[in-house]
């Protein structure tokens, strides 16, 4: 029987790696953060002194440094070079910083080089925002999330409260607006659903529901 593959896109706070998370677990699929492995090279990047501008000295940074993804019960840990970075790449420093990183042609090349091998000959779920269109444009199931920018902030919001990182609700939804515009602007692998993606407004929806809701398209499917 073939493998399934499902690819969770849409901008962000929209709930993305939550909803995927939820989804795998419920199938016993194989999560892959691709979100977390673009933090860790950014982190990497901050820790280096490499210009988040500078395409060039990522891709050799991303060469010599070893990024693991360790599903560990609800939650998946993070390792540069066998560091525990779980905490560090969710800081707001990595979040003003990833999206530029994660930009750059070369980066992104190998960064879905390593996915595709990760996602080869296994049931998986992953998340992204290019993951229908790019990194898995034959996955069998593709979803779009998405979600106002205020409801988007407020969840961010939240989150980071929760993990004692102090930033302004107003700030946040100047942010995430413009990580909107830079995402789905980017010369490469932009921000966009895929034609064939079935879209999910999570702004009023649960967790909880929308992951019920991409389950029972999974369950159609099969």
């Amino acid at each position: 029987m073939k493998k399934m593959k499902i690819a969770i896109d849409g901008p962000a706070g929209a709930g993305k790696s939550t909803v995927a998370k939820q989804v795998a677990q419920a199938l016993s699929f194989l999560y892959i953060d691709t979100g977390a492995m673009y933090r860790a090279l950014t982190y990497a990047a901050i820790k280096h002194h490499v210009s988040p501008d500078d395409e060039a000295s990522l891709k050799s940074l991303l060469d010599s440094i070893e990024i693991k993804l360790v599903d560990e019960q609800a939650k998946t840990r993070v390792y540069v070079n066998n560091t525990d970075v779980t905490d560090q790449v969710r800081t707001d420093e990595v979040t003003k910083s990833v999206s530029l990183v994660s930009s750059h042609g070369q980066v992104r090349k190998e960064m879905v080089r390593q996915q595709r091998l990760l996602a080869e000959d296994t049931n998986c779920v992953l998340d992204g925002r290019d993951i229908g269109t790019y990194v898995l444009p034959n996955a069998e199931l593709k979803f779009f999330l998405t979600a106002t920018v205020e409801e988007r902030a407020r969840r961010r919001y939240e989150e980071n409260i929760q993990k004692g990182f102090k930033q302004s609700l107003e700030q946040l939804i100047k942010d995430i607006a413009r990580r909107d515009e830079f995402d789905s602007n980017r010369s490469f692998a932009p921000l966009r659903k895929a034609e064939d993606a079935i879209e999910i407004d999570t702004t009023s929806l649960s967790i909880s529901e929308v992951t019920q809701t991409i389950i029972g398209y999974v369950k159609e499917r099969v």
